[in-house]
């Protein structure tokens, strides 16, 4: 885990009480997902990175919600019953925060905000400095201007309703984000008024209060406006997630892997990978997923949670999910894994095959119209077009065990608990409900009859 290196202990306050209404949707607003998360869990682990003493959420509107949602993360809940503004979240989790502490205020609808920028911005506070996170932006419309006197002093941050018309032409806009003593802080959240057009006790009012107790506010214009976007409606959802495509995608590239289009590659999680490794459009990588060196992975694939080893290929149109891939095997197109599958070196598995909670050995083989069910597949096994393992009775799961160099004609169907002995060939179409013996041609279906004098049935004209 990064840290900061400052010797002061930290403690973050993320604010995350509004309700978000232009969202309009029943889902709280921080609840509302990037890249397959909540915007507040991006918030928390950016707080996490930095190594604090204690997290604070300050919640509100769908309190309940979130909290479940996000009940193990390692934070200290705080109600904010009233929605009386930012300063007034931040004075609910100040009575809990010792007074030797920095005190980061984060938002719980900004994820993007990065590691690097936050860790600067503490090196900006001490005893008696304020770090302001500000933005630079060409249309400042509904912003916070931040006010300065002469090119560095910051005197103040005027919310845009109470603005002059001079202060109305300021491009540095506030964040919100900021960073300052505890012992400070307090004081000044003490002395914040509501004597303004909303009503409220705005954190941004500390500023002034900081300059007037002849404290020095340090800013840091973000060094990428991208870091800062919060999230208000559907439309800067959408804007939020490709923001995040594109950093991952580029951040993927810069390690050497090969992606045909950056803008269609969508990661919901983490991913590891070995040299030369090649993504096709419209790949999807949720969860914690582990690439080895030259796997290739063709378009419209969807990979959860799996490990998929050296040199294997994913054709297009893949889902794998929870599940374990060796060196050197093919997949697809159109091929299914689930949960707890493993295949091991040199496995194939083609066109609308399933794998579920099985495990494959060494070049077995499934390449067409397969489902492979609960059940332990030796090495080298061929599993014929349209074999079905059928694993289910109605109310339990039973397991099928095939050792190996079996072949399994086409169309047949296994019925478990069974076991397949090594070497074994089940001929076409059969359908096996007790074990099979080794080594042994088994035939299990019924003898071909023609009917001579049959008629086929013939609709009444009405």
């Amino acid at each position: 885990m990064a840290k900061t290196d400052s010797p002061v202990p930290l403690s973050v306050v993320i604010l995350a009480a509004g309700q978000g209404k232009r969202m309009k949707s029943d889902l709280p607003k921080v609840l509302q997902p990037v890249a397959g998360r909540p915007l507040l869990k991006h918030v928390i682990d950016a707080a996490r990175a930095l190594g604090p003493s204690a997290t604070y959420v300050v919640y509100g509107h769908g309190g309940d919600r979130v909290r479940e949602a996000l009940n193990q993360e390692p934070v200290s809940w705080v109600l904010q019953a009233e929605r009386l503004g930012t300063g007034h979240a931040v004075m609910q989790a100040a009575p809990t925060i010792p007074d030797d502490h920095v005190v980061l205020v984060l938002y719980g609808d900004v994820p993007l905000i990065s590691h690097a920028t936050l860790a600067e911005l503490l090196t900006l506070c001490g005893p008696k400095k304020v770090g302001l996170l500000t933005m630079v932006v060409a249309d400042p419309t509904g912003y916070g201007r931040v006010v300065r006197k002469g090119r560095d002093q910051v005197q103040k941050v005027v919310e845009q309703k109470d603005a002059s018309k001079k202060e109305l032409q300021i491009q540095e806009c506030n964040t919100g984000v900021l960073a300052a003593p505890a012992k400070l802080l307090k004081k000044w959240l003490k002395q914040l008024k509501n004597t303004n057009s909303q009503g409220e006790y705005y954190l941004t009012d500390v500023i002034a209060l900081a300059v007037k107790d002849k404290a020095t506010v340090n800013p840091l214009v973000a060094p990428n406006n991208v870091e800062v976007l919060g999230v208000n409606d559907k439309a800067q959802l959408a804007e939020v997630e490709a923001a995040y495509r594109r950093r991952v995608a580029h951040e993927l590239m810069l390690a050497g892997v090969t992606v045909a289009d950056p803008a269609r590659l969508d990661v919901r999680g983490s991913v590891t990978h070995g040299v030369d490794v090649f993504l096709d459009i419209n790949v999807v990588l949720e969860g914690d997923v582990k690439l080895g060196s030259r796997v290739r992975v063709g378009p419209n694939c969807v990979i959860r949670n799996c490990e998929i080893g050296d040199d294997t290929e994913v054709f297009a149109h893949c889902v794998l999910d929870s599940s374990v891939i060796g060196a050197n095997c093919i997949i697809g197109p159109f091929a299914r894994t689930r949960p707890t599958s493993k295949l091991a070196n040199g496995v194939h598995i083609g066109n609308f095959v399933e794998v579920k909670n099985a495990q494959m050995g060494n070049e077995s083989k499934a390449n067409h119209l397969a489902y492979v069910g609960d059940a332990t597949v030796g090495e080298r096994v061929n599993i014929g077009a349209g074999t079905i393992i059928a694993n289910y009775d109605g109310a339990n799961k039973h397991r099928t065990i095939i050792e190996n160099d079996v072949h399994t004609g086409s169309n047949s169907v296994l019925v478990a608990p069974i076991t397949v002995g090594a070497g074994a060939t089940i001929a076409a179409g059969s359908t096996v409900i007790k074990e099979v013996p080794p080594a042994k041609l088994t035939v299990a279906r019924a003898r071909q009859v023609t009917v001579d004098d049959w008629t086929r049935p013939v609709k009444t004209k009405k």
